[in-house]
């Protein structure tokens, strides 16, 4: 798929200020603010002087950062299956959706296809996207399959483009996430595992759902299983060092 960037990253940010804590012998306390800057020869930051913080100034500081990382408390939908600072995941049952591709081998082609029911995780650490062979909300021992979908990497991964989703990763974000994958052109297969089991390979596959072939309902024994379940991706057990 051509286009999708992670959440909040590093790139969206620069390190600006330090705050300095001190704590004396009696117990009290007191701050101090400092500019960061950049060491002329490497490039890296460094801490300039500071000043006094007096409280009003370190209370507005606060305020601010609450307003960009503190985590609001905020209704949950019933497709929502889990969340946290972190990240948020959340299930899609089976519909009709719209699907663009621009590949060589298919061509530049669009339509409204079947999908299967997807579970969606968007966290600090990227997007990423399975299949459920149910078409009810999923629970913990959930079975997770392979997405059937050009664009993605193994376990889960949705290949980085230039589509634009959230900066932020929370659960009033969701819409723009789906957005972001849905409405990207998928463009080519990804190396890794096997994300669609079909006689002629992933290629015939799409150009058969392309062609209305499946109707409105995907085809479930084209899914791969993964041997992972939503329970394993909602407690952060996926995707870490693999």
């Amino acid at each position: 798929m051509s286009g999708i960037s992670a959440g909040r990253t590093g790139s969206d940010v620069a390190l600006s200020q330090a705050l300095l804590l001190y704590t004396g012998k009696d117990g009290a306390h007191f701050a101090t603010a400092h500019a960061v800057i950049a060491d002329r020869q490497s490039g890296r930051p460094i801490i300039g002087a500071g000043r006094p913080l007096d409280r009003k100034v370190l209370v507005q500081t606060l305020q601010q950062l609450a307003e960009h990382v503190a985590p609001r408390a905020e209704f949950l939908p019933a497709t929502v299956l889990g969340a946290s600072p972190d990240a948020v995941t959340w299930w899609c049952p089976p519909a009709m959706r719209r699907v663009f591709f621009e590949c060589a081998n298919l061509g530049k082609r669009s339509a409204v296809v079947p999908h299967p029911g997807l579970v969606f995780q968007a966290s600090n650490q990227g997007f990423r996207v399975f299949a459920v062979a149910c078409s009810v909300r999923p629970v913990r021992e959930t079975p997770l399959f392979e997405p059937p979908y050009f664009n993605t990497w193994d376990v889960g991964a949705i290949c980085i483009g230039s589509a634009r989703v959230p900066k932020r990763v929370d659960v009033a974000s969701i819409d723009g996430w789906e957005a972001g994958f849905f409405n990207s052109a998928f463009t080519h297969p990804n190396a890794g595992g096997k994300r669609i089991e079909y006689k002629d390979g992933e290629y015939a596959f799409w150009r058969d759902m392309l062609d209305g072939k499946f109707g409105e309902t995907f085809p479930l024994n084209a899914l791969v299983p993964m041997k992972r379940t939503v329970e394993q991706l909602v407690s952060g057990q996926i995707g870490r060092g693999e």
